[in-house]
């Protein structure tokens, strides 16, 4: 009997609360993330313009980490008993600092430089000869200098919209303009248009692969800029802001409609960070932080151009194919799919499985070509998720939609970034309700 009492006493113990688990840092994982790819670009056993597109693929990762994650951050700050304060997005800025700094430094001391060995080279205006100096400003006067419009502020022109992670020049002026005036500070916008990457034509290149940045075209004929002034300082800045669309999922009747009128403003968010080049005065950047009410820490002063996720462009344009990685080219999965066959005949003797990016996506493709062109198909339905301007897909269903055919395509309108195009898609062609619709998942 005593020998159930203690049992029974047993089974009454609370058992010991186990720790609680240490959850780690959601920006600080983000960050690390991105280290590790930086890491990618390091290895000498990857080819080198595989080294310079990990460079970029971290530079347009960041580019998001400030737009959402950052600015989530940010705006919790300002919210009272949201336990996120200000020295808490400072630490954060502090770790970004550093993996940028690392970034450049990297690029700089050892991508550039093996570019260079391998007659790969952008060159900037003080190395440039005087042939090549004569094709950047034919280039300038044709292509660059009809889109800018530079802007001196004054009372009746402030400082003006700067759209999310476009290019821009801060000048420093000396002299009085036309009207006397000793209005000092200018602001130059680079459309987006235009290249940020230009290579030179052999006749001036030396031999050579040469590039030249837009940046260091503008620059060089910055001064033109401004007739009867003189530029005293200046430097290349560009803002990020804040790019989350806000809506209320459960307030909204039609989730396109509050899309569609909240990508209008995504260029025009919170600025959260402004980029520099390292040798912009402080007078300069110190009045951009003003203009944009951001605190120090949000500058970020870095050696070379502000946008590195554009050097793509120069990745795009070499002409060195043993410095990419081997062009992968998925297979045709012959032994499930025999080329030639029906996939819907193949699909009565039993289910096919692919395995995408490794097998074609052309038999997905075939599939619903297959089903359009099928007059035995009554109805399709479709699930996207994300899409783009161009989609063969897409044109399917709506080709499918047009031979008369029952069309559902859900589209999920909220794929961050992707959301204009998966807007435009169902909102572009209708026939008819019947026919072809569309639904959102928030």
């Amino acid at each position: 009997m005593a020998d159930d009492t203690s049992v029974g006493e047993a089974l009454l113990v609370t058992p010991a609360a186990s720790p609680s688990p240490t959850l780690l840092n959601r920006e600080s994982s983000i960050l690390q993330f991105n280290r590790r790819v930086l890491a990618q670009a390091r290895r000498p056993d990857v080819p080198l313009l595989e080294r310079l597109r990990y460079v970029t693929i971290v530079s347009s990762n960041i580019d998001e980490f400030f737009e959402v994650r950052f600015a989530d951050l940010a705006e919790a700050s300002r919210r009272p008993g949201s336990g996120v304060t200000r020295d808490d997005l400072a630490a954060v800025a502090t770790a970004a600092h550093q993996l940028i700094d690392e970034q450049y430094a990297m690029l700089n001391g050892e991508v550039v430089p093996e570019l260079q060995r391998h007659g790969i080279v952008v060159v900037n205006h003080a190395d440039r000869d005087e042939a090549q100096r004569r094709w950047v400003r034919r280039f300038f006067e044709r292509e660059v200098r009809p889109l800018l419009v530079p802007l001196v502020l004054d009372p009746s022109h402030p400082f003006p919209l700067v759209a999310n992670k476009s290019l821009n020049f801060i000048a420093r002026l000396g002299g009085r303009d036309a009207f006397g005036r000793e209005n000092s500070i200018a602001i130059v916008k680079v459309p987006r248009v235009l290249p940020r990457v230009i290579r030179m034509p052999a006749a001036v290149s030396g031999g050579r692969q040469a590039f030249v940045l837009l940046t260091s075209v503008i620059r060089a004929h910055l001064e033109e800029l401004f007739p009867g002034r003189s530029v005293e300082s200046f430097s290349q800045f560009r803002v990020t802001r804040d790019s989350e669309l806000e809506y209320d999922a459960e307030d909204v009747t039609n989730l396109r409609q509050a899309l569609r009128s909240n990508l209008s403003k995504r260029h025009f968010g919170l600025a959260i960070r402004l980029e520099v080049v390292h040798s912009c005065p402080p007078e300069l950047h110190d009045f951009l932080l003003r203009q944009l009410q951001l605190p120090e820490y949000a500058l970020y002063k870095v050696n070379g151009p502000v946008n590195l996720a554009r050097l793509t462009e120069l990745i795009d344009q070499a002409g060195s194919d043993d410095l990419r990685f081997p062009r992968y080219e998925p297979v045709w999965p012959s032994a499930d799919l025999p080329p030639g066959r029906s996939i819907f005949d193949r699909l009565h003797d039993g289910d096919v499985v692919l395995h995408h990016p490794f097998e074609s996506f052309e038999p997905v493709v075939q599939f619903l070509r297959e089903a359009v062109e099928d007059p035995d198909v009554l109805a399709i339905k479709q699930t996207i998720y994300r899409t783009g301007s161009q989609s063969v897909l897409m044109d399917l269903l709506i080709e499918a939609a047009r031979r008369g055919k029952e069309v559902m395509a859900v589209v999920e309108l909220t794929a961050r970034f992707d959301e204009e195009a998966n807007i435009n898609w169902p909102s572009g062609w209708r026939p008819s309700a019947r026919r072809w619709s569309t639904a959102s998942s928030a």
